[in-house]
């Protein structure tokens, strides 16, 4: 159970929020080549999970002094001393081969740029240390599954895939500086970097501006694909989720305004899907 909790299993939020940018890019994928590839969606799943298990491991190794110290994660299996250090890196080190053994069965390039991205999985936990905005980081690192996923599908480079990609970006730097006001006190005591401190009394604000900038790049998507008229319900509906995300963001409900993104992923890969069910 411990080691469950360690890699967050029993938290699967963080699961979703990689897994659906990664399908939306490989969705992409097969709108631009015309055809699904199924067996893609399986290695897609498993590695959203592997990926993302990584990551909380390498991240509660590198931050469990500072996890003492904040009342959300003081109890995180490392922080609290249910599982020692050593443990915790043999099990990083079998999550890890575990990914890594995923790529056997993708091309060349799906290798190579996971390789690459792959470094700042290790890199984002100390960037809270030294960079002032480490959502940033966050959202080029989670953003990238949209890329690797698409290269499952296809080899070429498109304009869809960078549009994306900076949408995605924006988006998750929105709601991770959300999540981030629930520990924005012990932040600023202890010394960690956040956007919330960086902006300050705009926080909220500019995380609107991010939401707004990720919708409208899917917008751009689906006028560069001659997405069905359909896919104007999804474009409502995801404005509809938004202004009641906002709500929660108003009323100080942070954390489940952060969780309700999750509705948001669920819908655009509804969307992709119809479309690619059109094609």
């Amino acid at each position: 159970m411990s080691y469950i909790k360690l890699a967050r299993l029993d938290k699967p939020i963080g699961i979703y929020l990689l897994l659906w940018p990664s399908l939306l890019g490989l969705m992409l994928g097969a709108v631009n080549e015309g055809y699904v590839d199924f067996e893609n969606y399986l290695i897609v799943l498993a590695g959203a999970i592997l990926v993302r298990s990584c990551g909380c491991v390498i991240n509660d190794i590198s931050d469990y002094k500072f996890d003492k110290l904040v009342k959300r994660t003081k109890d995180r299996p490392i922080a609290s001393g249910e599982i020692g250090l050593k443990e915790a890196w043999i099990f990083f080190i079998i999550l890890a081969i575990g990914s890594l053994s995923l790529l056997f069965l993708t091309p060349p390039i799906t290798i190579k740029l996971a390789l690459f991205f792959s470094l700042l999985i290790l890199f984002y936990p100390l960037a809270k240390r030294f960079i002032r905005a480490p959502q940033i980081i966050l959202g080029i690192t989670f953003g990238s599954g949209s890329i690797i996923s698409y290269s499952l599908q296809s080899d070429s480079l498109s304009i869809s895939l960078v549009v994306l990609y900076i949408g995605l970006i924006a988006w998750i730097v929105s709601f991770d500086t959300i999540y981030a006001l629930e520990d924005i006190n012990d932040d600023i005591k202890i010394g960690i970097n956040s956007t919330p401190i960086l902006w300050g009394k705009k926080t909220i604000f500019i995380s609107n501006i991010l939401h707004c900038i990720f919708y409208s790049a899917i917008g751009l998507i689906a006028y560069i694909n001659s997405f069905s008229n359909f896919f104007i319900v999804i474009i409502c509906l995801l404005f509809v989720l938004f202004y009641h995300q906002n709500n929660l963001v108003k009323n100080g409900r942070y954390l489940e305004s952060f969780k309700f993104n999750n509705n948001v992923g669920i819908l655009l890969v509804i969307g992709f899907a119809i479309e690619i069910f059109l094609i």
